[in-house]
């Protein structure tokens, strides 16, 4: 536990001494090329079982990753990597099968992707997923053609091979949920039509060497028994065993973490969040005084967020912390700049440059240490997938600069939210570091449209407080992915005090989710939307206009820049 007050340095900066050690167990570092270094298994120290996994083909499809969550939530390990990654880059993995992803393309078209030559070769089991199982159909000597008559939404499935694994504890028919212009007119020498609907003939298919097609989604909620039909593939045609669980991730882990750093020391990006505080608990069991956590108040904090993030760390974590003050540093990088995706690049190049700079304060240090996750990597690259396109960068991957003297050291990065907070209640961290909403690394900077002033994030901060204190009151915040403000660019007029006003508008942002990669706006109630609206406009100067915004991810996506 962190004893008495923060000791002042120089630069505005105050380092809280430690004393003891917290027993909490450690993870595994699955953490992919870290400045050029040999990459990490994710399965490489499951003791007392065989590493497995199962790798999906990415071709683009928007429910790729979603295939890769279905797999890991019956605890087998999953991957995604785009149709050109060599098998060198997942050997070491162990696959015991592979799938192959949805994808907006068509097999017939000239540079259509296609399947690695090692997913036939390897003769291990393929299960192709619409565009998937039309790829495999090309490769292996059948027809796709584009029809008439396109598929998409509900369908009903009729099995006409029973007997197969596939469909082991499947009800016939079974609804599913199809989206196809492209059809199997012809399957390849060895296959047999497994199951039908109405606009599919052939819309389930397989061979004797466990190679299968599906047409429609099983990975969708849409499809009631697509989590069935991807178990018995992974458990009764892979044979994987289920060794992929928290409780193995975090046992096992340990060792790989000292193997990475070595002799190095560490420095930890700290925010308070789920994320780095489950990286911070981790390394430190790991590496002990190796570790030193760097919080930054980079000015775009939220309101009382600096003091509560450090209380709680007080409480809870025992490690040495070093808070930096540098708000007016931050905000004279940002001055003048509008763009969203300069704004992250800045802020990411500039919390690099401040790492660095602490570092040298420190002595040598080896490794910076983030809390990056899984679908932070695939918003902010589309080198996953050739096939994908970058939706935006996040300021902890895109937004880092080009040449750092910091190595990375991203245990998170292939993991999910709700595997981190699996992670952060095995390891006993507390509810309300666990459960907190997620906060961007940006900050408010991607909540205040425009120009970033400190004007305008008085302003945010204000309304922010509000919409999280109702939000609280109402006993809603656990039931929130997130829930927010945003202040516009945008002025109204308006009337108060028998008055003209020109004020700023401010919209009230809340979602439900499951791990971020797709969210729907919350039907949050009529007269909690009415309290925060009341308080605004009469509690916070300069805005006299609330909206809710009702968009779901996609089109939209969670934050506004």
């Amino acid at each position: 536990m962190a004893t008495g007050k923060p000791e002042k340095t120089s630069d505005k900066s105050y380092r809280v001494t430690t004393s003891g050690d917290i027993e909490v167990s450690t993870y595994l570092e699955i953490a992919r090329e870290i400045a050029g270094e040999q990459p990490v298994a994710a399965t490489e120290a499951i003791s007392g079982a065989e590493r497995e996994a199962i790798i999906v083909i990415d071709f683009g499809s928007q429910y790729s990753l979603l295939i890769a969550r279905r797999i890991r939530e019956l605890q087998v390990y999953c991957e995604l990597v785009t149709h050109e990654t060599p098998w060198e880059k997942i050997g070491h993995l162990n696959p015991k099968g592979f799938i192959l992803s949805g994808g907006p393309a068509s097999v017939y078209q000239a540079n259509a992707p296609l399947a690695p030559s090692y997913v036939y070769e390897s003769n291990l089991p393929v299960l192709g997923i619409c565009y998937g199982m039309q790829v495999i159909t090309k490769q292996l000597g059948g027809l796709v053609e584009s029809v008439i008559n396109r598929e998409y939404g509900h369908a009903i499935l009729q099995t006409s091979d029973s007997d197969s694994p596939l469909f082991d504890e499947l009800p016939s028919p079974s609804p599913v949920w199809m989206s196809h212009g492209d059809r199997i007119e012809e399957m390849p020498p060895g296959f047999k039509i497994l199951a039908y609907t109405e606009n599919s003939p052939i819309a389930v298919m397989g061979n004797d060497k466990h190679i299968f097609g599906l047409q429609f989604h099983p990975e969708v909620v849409h499809t009631p028994y697509g989590k069935t039909i991807l178990k018995n593939f992974a458990y009764k045609i892979c044979g994987c065993q289920g060794n992929w669980t928290m409780g193995n991730f975090i046992s096992d882990s340990l060792e790989q973490i000292k193997v990475q750093v070595g002799n190095g020391r560490v420095i930890n990006a700290l925010s308070g969040g789920v994320d780095s505080s489950v990286v911070a608990s981790l390394i430190h069991r790991a590496i002990s005084d190796q570790l030193t956590c760097i919080f930054v108040n980079n000015g775009l904090l939220r309101r009382q967020e600096a003091e509560r993030t450090l209380n709680i760390f007080q409480k809870n974590l025992g490690m040495n912390i070093v808070y930096i003050d540098a708000s007016e540093r931050f905000l004279k990088r940002l001055k003048g700049i509008t763009d969203p995706e300069t704004k992250r690049k800045v802020i990411g190049n500039e919390f690099i440059h401040l790492f660095e700079e602490e570092a040298g304060k420190l002595g040598k240090v080896d490794f910076l240490a983030q809390g990056t996750l899984y679908p932070d990597v695939i918003e902010s690259t589309s080198s996953v997938s050739t096939a994908s396109a970058k939706i935006k960068t996040h300021h902890n991957v895109g937004g880092l600069p080009s040449e750092m003297t910091l190595k990375l050291l991203e245990p998170l990065r292939y993991l999910f939210k709700d595997e981190v907070r699996q992670v952060g209640l095995e390891l006993g961290l507390s509810d309300e570091m666990v459960w907190r909403q997620p906060f961007p690394g940006p900050g408010l900077a991607i909540r205040t449209i425009g120009e970033v002033t400190k004007e305008k994030l008085d302003i945010l901060r204000s309304a922010d407080w509000i919409v999280m204190d109702e939000i609280k009151k109402a006993k809603m915040y656990r039931q929130l992915w997130q829930s927010f403000a945003i202040l516009t660019d945008v002025k109204s007029v308006g009337v108060m005090g028998d008055f003209r006003t020109y004020g700023y508008l401010i919209a009230l942002r809340a979602v439900t989710s499951y791990d971020a990669m797709t969210a729907d706006w919350a039907r949050l109630p009529y007269d909690l939307l009415a309290r925060i609206s009341n308080r605004i406009v009469n509690e916070v100067p300069n805005v006299n206009r609330v909206v809710y915004d009702i968009t779901s991810k996609p089109p939209s996506t969670i934050e506004w820049e």
